[in-house]
């Protein structure tokens, strides 16, 4: 199985003196290809900072970080920001859809930036798995926030990117939308062959995962593959 995605001796510090805070200790890992791994930890365990240092959105303070072959941290912010353009999804908890433009117009902005053609078979099969190819002319304000989020999600996948990192995405929704977002995500590994990873602190969103991983202390605690949703809960019970 090939690893898409890979952290080694990965330390991040933040602060100094006694406000210094070791938020992760030297943590290895390898994400795997066309799997949905949840990252999972009590508060301050070092999760979203994991994903963040993955993802290229914070520097580590040592170790390496290994992104579709490339090591990211040795980057310099122009090729960083250039990769993470066009090799990386992102998924938030608030969504970030531009409120002017159509959900069509928010699924294409990361190509019309990059001023890259959109594959129009691509769009279609991800508006398909997504579904909202009746909804691709109204404007953010007038879809739910589940329809909201999925946008969100068509958008991080329209660019083919390497890995989709996804933090908290279904942390706003109500338990319906949820499903519809993490079900799309599930999809979206099964039938398109992405690679996502996805951070959340909801066991039954853990569930929805191939594999997850937790942290406690900055420090890999665990490692759960095929979770049932009381295996989640088993495992963080014994983390705290």
């Amino acid at each position: 199985m090939s690893t898409r995605a890979s952290a080694r001796d990965l330390v991040k510090v933040y602060g100094q003196g006694d406000t210094r805070v070791r938020a992760l200790d030297g943590v290895d890992v390898d994400l795997d290809s066309a799997h949905l791994t949840a990252i999972m930890g009590p508060s301050g365990s070092g999760k979203s900072t994991l994903m963040h240092c993955m993802a290229g959105l914070d520097s580590a303070t040592s170790g390496t970080v290994v992104v579709d072959g490339q090591d990211i941290s040795r980057m310099s912010q122009r090729r960083l920001t250039a990769l993470r353009r066009t090799r990386i999804g992102f998924v938030f908890q608030s969504y970030n859809l531009v409120p002017t433009l159509t959900a069509e117009e928010n699924i294409t902005l990361p190509l019309d930036i990059a001023r890259k053609p959109v594959d129009r078979e691509w769009f279609d099969e991800v508006v398909g798995a997504v579904g909202l190819a009746d909804r691709l002319h109204h404007r953010p304000a007038e879809l739910s926030g589940g329809q909201q989020q999925r946008v969100a999600c068509a958008r991080a996948l329209v660019s083919r990117p390497s890995v989709v990192f996804a933090d908290e995405p279904t942390g706003n929704l109500d338990s319906h939308s949820s499903g519809e977002v993490l079900a799309f995500l599930r999809r979206s590994v099964d039938e398109l062959g992405q690679t996502v990873v996805m951070v959340t602190h909801d066991p039954r969103a853990a569930s929805y995962a191939h594999r997850v991983l937790f942290l406690a202390d900055g420090r890999i605690a665990g490692d759960l593959a095929a979770p049932s949703q009381q295996d989640v809960l088993d495992a963080l019970g014994a983390l705290t």
